[in-house]
């Protein structure tokens, strides 16, 4: 149950995290006013509704796909007619068995998140606050909760690899986590039209900051 709302975690996490660091860095490096800053903080946070709409129509889809493989299996009485179910809640509904094609929603999730949380603390490798501000407590605190729910979705990760699902299921999960974390991060914040990236057109790769200490 604390995987099936992973989006959830990881959305009310980053939220306090790129809007404080965003508004934080427009205004020490880009020295812009709290008006424009406020622009930029809403630009970034946009990246979480692009997020929640992958993990909306992935879910969909995957239940699309395992709904449209799938047959029902139930222990009806000898002698009554074969129902026929649409879905798999139906099937459930009446203690059946479904049995279809079940891409691995969690392989997707926990490693589209994971890549996700790597991609936005990444801000922090060109941010400067005041070693004794009370800014940093916070920032640092929502840094080291990051990073804790990172290393749970990893170990989540482990864990439906080795118990559920067949390998095709999870390779084409975890590929497409992956894809979407590319086409976003690696492709569409490098555009004008974007969310943008922590730090403006710099790819993780490519970042030659340091995070003042």
């Amino acid at each position: 149950y604390f995987v099936k709302v992973a989006w959830a975690w990881t959305f009310w996490l980053l939220l306090p995290f790129i809007a404080v660091t965003t508004y934080q860095f427009a205004e020490s490096k880009f020295l812009y006013g709290p008006t424009k800053s406020v622009l930029t903080v809403l630009r970034r946070l946009s990246a979480l509704l692009v997020g929640t709409a992958v993990w909306y129509v992935c879910t969909g889809l995957f239940i699309y796909i395992e709904n449209l493989t799938g047959m029902c299996s139930t222990s009806g009485k000898l002698g009554e007619p074969r129902r026929l179910y649409a879905t798999k809640q139906e099937c459930h509904q009446d203690n059946g068995i479904w049995s279809g094609f079940d891409i691995s929603g969690h392989c997707f999730l926990l490693s589209y998140c994971a890549m996700m949380i790597v991609e936005e603390v990444a801000v922090l490798e060109g941010l400067s606050i005041d070693q004794n501000s009370k800014l940093r407590v916070v920032v640092n605190g929502l840094f080291v909760s990051l990073c804790f729910l990172t290393m749970i979705w990893v170990f989540m990760f482990l864990c439906t690899a080795v118990y559920f699902h067949d390998f095709s299921q999870k390779l084409l999960g975890v590929l497409t986590g992956l894809s979407a974390w590319y086409g976003t991060y690696r492709f569409w914040y490098l555009k004008p039209f974007s969310p943008g990236l922590p730090l403006p057109n710099i790819p993780l790769s490519s970042k030659k900051y340091g995070y003042s200490r």
